[in-house]
């Protein structure tokens, strides 16, 4: 029996090197799914390399890399004096604090210009709607209000007994995100996502493929294991692998 499983790729736009990383992936690989930050320099020339590459197109939001579309002065909660968006480091620290800083109408401001934007890009609307990096209610609560706005099909957060999991159409996809952990290997984490089973959605890998550029070197903390998923998702043994067990990697909109 043939098993369906989502695998998406985070951060088009984050840098020139992720970029050509990601691109790979579409053309020569596993990803059928990508994930869009349109406040970065690099996003059109990110989108120009995956042009009718027919993959599903999300929005990735972003409220803590590069700079808003929105006037930092107009949303000062998530931006620090130069004008840029606030580190991922300032949500970690207040999460663990259980104080959140963002305030509501401030990111919603924000997502909505994100959204507008994309669809001046991409000329549609995003396949999927869902956030980058930032664990913060009232950035779960900004994307629920903008996504309902625009009738959106949002990613919404829940709570699984067994692995971390998001609502989607009706649908319960388990996540299976692992980049940061130790002695990571992404071949593992696709054959345990993929032969995973489950009555109520699917399984859902989460990847962030790409190559080091000075760029992402200095603002990311995620760095080799972009390489390491570029290489394992167009990997032709992976590939193989998949359709001897049967495997389908399909899109968002396929769910």
């Amino acid at each position: 029996m043939e098993r369906k499983v989502i695998v998406r790729a985070d951060d088009l736009g984050y840098s020139d090197a992720v970029n050509v990383g990601i691109a790979r992936t579409v053309h020569n690989g596993l990803i059928n799914n990508v994930g869009v930050m349109v406040n970065m320099p690099t996003t059109m020339s990110g989108l120009a390399m995956i042009k009718d590459a027919g993959v599903c197109l999300g929005l990735h939001t972003v409220i803590s890399a590069g700079r808003p579309l929105t006037n930092p002065k107009l949303i000062p909660s998530i931006t620090n004096p130069d004008g840029t968006f606030r580190h991922s480091s300032d949500y970690q620290a207040a999460m663990a604090a259980i104080h959140d800083f963002v305030d509501l109408n401030e990111v919603v401001l924000e997502i909505e210009a994100q959204y507008q934007k994309f669809v001046a890009l991409v000329g549609r609307q995003p396949d999927y709607f869902e956030g980058h990096a930032v664990v913060s209610d009232n950035f779960v609560k900004g994307l629920e209000i903008v996504g309902e706005r625009h009738h959106l099909n949002i990613l919404r957060f829940a709570a699984g007994p067994d692995s971390p999991s998001v609502l989607f159409k009706g649908k319960v996809l388990h996540v299976f995100m692992e980049s940061m952990g130790k002695n990571y290997n992404p071949y593992e984490t696709l054959k345990r996502a993929a032969l995973a089973q489950y009555n109520d959605g699917y399984a859902m890998m989460v990847c962030h493929p790409g190559y080091l550029d000075d760029y992402l070197l200095q603002h990311s903390s995620l760095t080799v294991p972009r390489t390491q998923e570029v290489a394992m998702l167009t990997d032709p043994q992976m590939q193989e692998w998949l359709e001897r067990q049967q495997i389908k990697l399909i899109k968002y909109s396929e769910v």
